[in-house]
């Protein structure tokens, strides 16, 4: 799609100024980087005036925390969808897994928006302070499901299944390895299955 067509395509969505800001952003940022885009390719690429960026986000940084926040709500969604899938704590744990097996293996996947835009920001405060909630996120899921199965030390197990989370995202984001969450679901049996109880 051409960047013209794109431009025309995002301006026809509707929506609020806000929506549509928001939208561009989106697949701007997400396809070529926080750093790369600037503020007034995205503005063209929402069809919105350029007041309306500062009145919807203030700047340029409010409207990467907009992105990356959207980004985590998505991502809790997701994973909220395969925790309810089930009702047994360590079939919980493993879903957090299938859900990012999910994201992977879907058409839209271009690798991980937190940790592409914490490699660009580095030491971006904004950046850092989403990318750390959701983070968060995920370990609490493991650290929830670990408590009520009743495990001697939640806290360490959730430790070691975000590290293999991590690593699985860090697989699938830099080798493009479609099998990482797969791989790294398996692993997170055995260390369940092996913590104390």
């Amino acid at each position: 799609m051409s960047t013209v067509t794109a431009e025309r395509t995002s301006a026809e969505r509707g929506g609020s100024a806000r929506e549509r800001l928001l939208q561009a952003a989106d697949e701007l940022f997400y396809a070529e980087g926080i750093n790369t885009v600037g503020i007034d390719r995205v503005i063209e690429h929402a069809g919105v005036a350029k007041a309306s960026l500062y009145s919807a986000f203030g700047s340029k940084d409010g409207l990467i925390r907009a992105y990356l926040e959207h980004r985590h709500q998505l991502r809790v969604a997701r994973i909220q969808r395969h925790l309810a899938k089930h009702a047994d704590p360590k079939a919980r744990m493993l879903a957090v897994f299938d859900s990012f097996d999910e994201l992977i293996n879907g058409p839209k996947w271009r690798g991980c928006p937190f940790i592409a835009a914490t490699g660009e920001a580095r030491t971006d405060a904004t950046v850092n302070e989403v990318a750390g909630v959701t983070r968060d996120f995920t370990r609490q899921c493991f650290i929830d499901e670990a408590t009520t199965l009743g495990l001697q030390d939640p806290a360490a197990l959730a430790d070691q299944l975000v590290l293999l989370y991590d690593g699985a995202v860090v697989a699938a984001h830099v080798q493009r390895d479609r099998a990482a969450a797969s791989r790294a679901r398996g692993m997170a049996e055995l260390v369940i299955d092996s913590a104390p109880r």
